[in-house]
């Protein structure tokens, strides 16, 4: 399997956090040196293992928004 390759941009903050330490966080990811996107993921303390996660264009970010707003939480 190869490598996979990533550089978090930019952290805009953490939702939760596991009594494992492992943080979910929404940042700015690139993924193999591609156009980075944001990211929402569970990251162990020293960002070195990930979890399963779900990354959005720019678009799919203002649409989430858009919903979220519209919601009666």
């Amino acid at each position: 399997m190869a490598e996979l390759k990533y550089d978090i941009v930019k952290n805009f903050g953490t939702l939760s956090e596991s009594s494992k330490g492992w943080k979910k966080e929404l940042n700015l990811v690139s993924w193999n040196d591609k156009e980075a996107k944001y990211d929402i993921r569970d990251w162990d303390e020293t960002r070195s293992k990930m979890g399963k996660g779900v990354t959005l264009t720019e678009e799919d970010l203002k649409q989430l928004k858009t919903i979220l707003n519209d919601m009666d939480l």
